[in-house]
């Protein structure tokens, strides 16, 4: 039986070079105890990796998965990367097979980690403890990692303030940044810093970009943990803030800038004219969609984009949501997914000029990126009150097959967007009790780098297109009969 202890500062290049050494020996798991005592002499000195016999070859995502992992803080975890290790060398593909529960249980601590280096980065609060001379400002933070993050985050820190001397404590291992390098130490006991003038300015700061409006309390713990908030100076307005939500929302709701009159007289006219000439046909509904307001999405897009197609086609195909293009030309599914479709579907056999085409969302949802607009997945609401659009769209072409194309048109009709791929292909029956025929969306195809994956969906969306093909050509032949 053979033990090594691991010290806490250079856990990661220690447990290495342990690591390798045994395993050059041919010394199994359960030969080994490991130990975890901080500031512990390693058994093996620094010259492990050097006394190696016969390098064992380690794919390189286990490198990159332990280097993470040691920083966890399970006691068990340097046995745990061992063990797998261990296997690992007889049989490389474990690291691919996502049903091993050793590999599972190991890239759940590796996220944890990783989760705790961004919670490190997003609330370790600096404050100003004075100079030694004119030069480098000098600060210090308390923070209380859940795992032992500081040592793999610290370069985080020496690229963001390489101008200033700080040190960052912690009771497990602190960092300290002055004159330009980097070093690490045991852990202290919490401090007594200093006020700062600079918090009340961050607090400011923060109170005035609090949205009131988009207050999600359970969302906002989760990625703030209330564990960490002892630590911030801005928790302390937290509370008051959550309190006076519902007031300032409704004061913003109401101080809000109100439609021009001649866009509200578009909007009462294209209504009216909706529930007064609706008869089945008609240009009343693209008007009243044109003119729709029923959530926010309106107020940004350039306008909203019906449907298109014979009034009586006997296929409808809905895709999720306009994108750039159809944005601004008021056509749907004429960009860059709207082309691949007409490509495929040319090769499937699939005339467009005879199928109702449109959106289950008709207003473009994005976030602005310089001269970009990058697309984003429409929410629950936006896809509840656009369907109601939908629904009038199903209700005056009465097809007889629907192609569900994406998991916002899958959602849209269905009720259910999870699991898009393993239904694609299916028929569905649609709120409405329409038969549904669920694809990806062509938009899929296009993010799909590797020329394999690639090839493999377009011919899995060409088979979908063509099966809705021979389901028309079924239903007009008993029509016919």
């Amino acid at each position: 039986m053979q033990r090594v202890v691991i010290p806490a500062i250079g856990a990661a290049t220690h447990w290495r070079n342990a690591a390798r050494r045994f395993l050059a020996a041919g010394v199994p798991p359960d030969q080994i105890i490991w130990g975890d005592v901080a500031l512990a002499p390693d058994l093996f000195g620094t010259d492990v990796a050097a006394s190696a016999q016969g390098r064992p070859s380690v794919p390189r995502s286990f490198v990159s998965m332990a280097q993470t992992v040691v920083w966890h803080k399970d006691p068990e975890r340097f046995a745990r990367l061992y063990g797998f290790l261990w296997r690992l060398k007889d049989a490389p593909q474990l690291m691919a097979d996502r049903a091993d529960a050793d590999l599972s249980r190991l890239r759940a601590m590796e996220k944890n980690v990783r989760r705790c280096q961004h919670k490190m980065k997003a609330f370790v609060r600096f404050r100003d403890i004075g100079a030694a001379d004119d030069a480098r400002r000098s600060f210090a933070a308390w923070f209380e990692p859940t795992h032992h993050s500081v040592e793999p985050t610290a370069d985080f820190f020496v690229r963001r303030f390489a101008d200033m001397d700080w040190r960052i404590l912690t009771p497990d291992v602190s960092a300290i940044f002055e004159n330009g390098q980097l070093t690490f130490q045991e852990g202290h006991k919490k401090p007594d810093l200093p006020d700062d003038a600079g918090e009340q300015l961050w607090v400011t700061y923060f109170r005035n970009i609090f949205n009131p409006a988009r207050l999600k309390v359970k969302a906002m713990q989760s990625e703030m943990p209330r564990k960490y908030w002892k630590n911030l100076p801005e928790a302390a307005s937290i509370p008051d803030l959550i309190a006076q939500a519902p007031a300032r929302a409704r004061e913003m709701a109401e101080a809000a800038p109100s439609l021009p009159p001649a866009r509200m007289g578009q909007v009462q006219a294209g209504l009216a004219e909706w529930r007064s000439a609706w008869d089945g046909s008609g240009d009343a509904l693209p008007a009243a969609i044109a003119a729709c307001t029923r959530c926010p999405l309106h107020r940004n897009a350039t306008q909203a984009v019906p449907g298109e197609g014979p009034g009586d086609a006997d296929l409808m195909i809905v895709g999720e949501q306009p994108g750039d293009l159809e944005d601004l030309g008021g056509k749907p599914l004429v960009g860059p997914a709207g082309q691949i479709f007409d490509e495929i579907a040319a090769i499937a056999g699939l005339d467009r000029q005879q199928a109702y085409v449109t959106n289950a969302v008709k207003h473009f949802k994005f976030v602005p990126r310089g001269k970009r607009r990058l697309h984003q997945r429409p929410d629950m609401s936006e896809i509840h009150h656009c369907r109601w659009w939908l629904d009038a769209e199903i209700a005056q072409v009465k097809p007889k097959l629907i192609l569900a194309m994406g998991a916002t048109a899958a959602e849209s009709l269905t009720g259910k967007r999870d699991g898009i791929l393993s239904r694609r292909g299916g028929i569905e029956r649609t709120i409405s009790g329409l038969p549904a025929l669920i694809t990806l969306h062509p938009s899929y195809l296009l993010r799909l780098r590797d020329p394999q994956a690639a090839a493999q969906g377009r011919a899995l969306f060409q088979g979908d297109l063509e099966k809705a093909v021979a389901l028309m050509s079924d239903a007009r032949d008993q029509g016919e009969h």
